[in-house]
C-alpha cells in the first residue's frame, strides 16, 4: 500500500516569536513562512528603545524590507538562500469562525488567529501551523483547532540534566584522596571512567575525609581547590569554594554560575571581581532591567540614575555587604569607596553596555536568565583583550515575557559552553542567606 504524501507545511508567526529571534523566519527549513499584518503593527510599536526586543523588532523590519516587494501581500516571496521556504504577509483576517466573537472582545491576538483561520481556509492542502511563545495564545489557538506550538529552535532539551559543573565521587577508603593531599595532583582516571570535562569540579569522599578537585585539561590532572576568601567573602561550602576558583582562575575567561536567591552567587562574583581589581582597569556590574508590567523605565519619574537606582539596588547591597566587612576607617573600606567614585568599579544597566568594546575589564552580568540566547552572544563577543565575563543567575526565576527554563540565555550558555578550557559552570545549592530564608525557601 502506497504511503499517504506528507503535507507542505505553512508556520504562522506571532510578535513573540519575533521579538525573541528576528532570524527566526530562516529555522524552517524550506517550509513557507506567514506574517499576519497585525504582527508588523505591534513590532512597528517596539521599534524605540533600547531593549533587546526593540532592537529584535528593528532587525526584522529590516530583514523584511530588503526582502519585500509590492506583491508581498498577494504573493509569496522566496526568502533568501537555496535551504528556505517563501514569505508572506496575511491581510485577510475575514475567517468563517471569528476569534474575537468567540472569546468576548477585540484583540491584537485575535486578529492573529483570524488571520491563521483564513489561511487555513484558503490552504486546505497544506498543514497550517502557528508558532508563538506566549503559552495562552496556543490554548486560545488549538480551542479553535489550529495546531499550535512553541519555537523551540533556541532552547535546551533537557533542562533537568543541565550541566551542573560538578561531581561528587565516593570512595571505600582514603588511599586515593591521601594520594591527592600527598601528590597535589591526581590521575582523573582514579576519578571518573569517561574523559572529564574541563574545569569540572570533584567533591571526593570516603566516611572519615574529603578533598575539593577540579580538572585541569592543560595538565590533564585534577588538581585540588583550595578554600581561600576574595576582599573580605570567605566561601560556607564547596560548591561556593568552586565558584570562587573560578572566578579567580585567570586561565578562566567566562564564568557562570547559577542557583536560588541567597546561595552567595552575586556576593562571590563582586567579592572575586574586586580581589582582581589590580589585573584590570575597570569592573563593570549590570543586569537587565525587567520592569514592573512591561513598561518602559521612562514612565518612572525622575532623572535617568533616579528611574534606573531600584532596579540597580540589589548591587548596591551587595557592595555594601563588603564594605561592612572590614572597619569604616580601614584602607579597604576606603578603596572601595575610592573606586565607586573614580569609576573603577561602576554598576549600570545591561542596554548601556550593548555596542561597546569591552577590553581590560571584569564584567559581571547579573540576573542572566533574563536574557534571550542572541543578548547573552551579543555581550561575550563584546569581549576584547584581558577582559573576564561573569553571568550569574537562577534559571528557574524568569521575570521576561516569552522566556523559559529552557529557552532563556543563562540555560543555553551552560548547555552550549561547557567542556571548553576557557570557560567554567557552577552550580550553587546550599542556601548561606540566613536560617530563617533557608527555612522558607524549604517549607513555603
Amino acid at each position: 500500500m502506497a504511503r499517504a504524501k506528507k503535507k507542505d507545511k505553512i508556520f504562522v508567526l506571532d510578535t513573540s516569536v519575533l521579538l525573541y529571534d528576528y532570524d527566526a523566519v530562516k529555522n524552517f527549513q524550506k517550509n513557507d513562512i506567514a506574517i499576519p499584518i497585525t504582527v508588523l503593527e505591534e513590532l512597528d510599536t517596539f521599534k524605540k528603545g533600547n531593549n533587546v526586543i526593540n532592537l529584535h523588532a528593528r532587525e526584522f523590519i529590516r530583514y523584511l524590507d530588503k526582502i519585500s516587494d509590492k506583491n508581498m501581500l498577494q504573493e509569496w516571496t522566496p526568502l533568501n538562500g537555496q535551504s528556505h521556504g517563501k514569505l508572506r504577509v496575511l491581510n485577510n483576517e475575514d475567517s468563517e469562525v471569528d476569534a474575537s466573537e468567540v472569546f468576548g472582545n477585540k484583540k491584537n491576538d485575535h486578529r492573529i488567529l483570524n488571520s491563521t483561520l483564513k489561511l487555513m481556509e484558503n490552504e486546505p492542502g497544506k498543514d497550517v501551523i502557528l508558532v508563538s511563545k506566549d503559552i495562552n495564545l496556543r490554548i486560545k489557538a488549538r480551542a479553535l483547532n489550529i495546531p499550535a506550538e512553541d519555537y523551540e529552535t533556541v532552547r535546551v532539551k533537557d533542562i533537568d540534566h543541565l550541566y551542573k559543573g560538578k561531581t561528587e565521587v565516593k570512595y571505600n577508603d582514603s588511599e586515593v584522596i591521601n594520594e591527592f593531599y600527598n601528590e597535589g595532583k591526581l590521575n582523573p582516571q582514579k576519578v571518573v571512567d569517561e574523559q572529564p570535562v574541563s574545569n569540572h569540579f570533584y567533591i571526593l569522599k570516603n566516611h572519615s575525609s574529603s578533598a575539593l578537585g577540579f580538572y585541569n585539561s592543560r595538565t590533564d590532572q585534577i588538581e585540588p581547590v583550595r578554600k581561600t576568601s576574595a576582599y573580605g567573602v570567605k566561601p560556607r561550602n564547596a560548591e561556593q569554594t568552586f565558584a570562587l576558583q573560578a572566578i579567580l582562575d585567570p586561565e578562566i575567561l567566562l564564568t557562570t554560575i547559577t542557583g536560588a536567591a541567597g546561595t552567595g552567587k552575586t556576593l562571590l562574583a563582586l567579592a572575586g571581581a574586586m580581589e582582581q581589581r589590580r589585573n584590570f582597569k575597570q569592573i563593570y556590574m549590570a543586569r537587565p532591567i525587567v520592569p514592573l508590567s512591561n513598561n518602559d523605565i521612562g514612565y518612572l519619574p525622575g532623572d535617568i540614575k533616579s528611574k534606573i537606582d531600584p532596579y540597580m539596588q540589589p548591587l548596591w547591597d551587595n557592595l555594601s555587604f563588603i564594605k561592612n566587612q572590614f572597619p569604616e576607617n580601614s584602607k579597604e573600606y576606603k578603596r572601595i569607596e575610592e573606586m565607586v567614585e573614580t569609576e573603577k568599579l561602576r554598576i549600570v544597566p545591561l542596554a548601556y553596555i550593548r555596542g561597546r568594546s569591552l577590553s581590560n575589564v571584569i564584567f559581571i552580568v547579573d540576573e542572566a536568565q533574563n536574557l534571550t540566547p542572541h543578548e547573552v552572544k551579543t555581550i561575550i563577543t563584546r569581549a576584547g583583550e584581558n577582559t573576564k565575563i561573569i553571568f550569574t543567575g537562577d534559571i528557574f526565576q524568569i521575570d521576561t515575557p516569552y522566556l523559559d527554563t529552557q529557552s532563556n540565555g543563562l540555560s543555553f550558555l551552560v548547555d552550549r559552553m561547557h567542556n571548553n578550557d576557557l570557560y567554567a559552570h557552577i552550580n550553587l545549592e546550599k542556601g548561606e542567606r540566613s536560617e530563617l530564608a533557608n527555612l522558607a525557601s524549604k517549607l513555603l
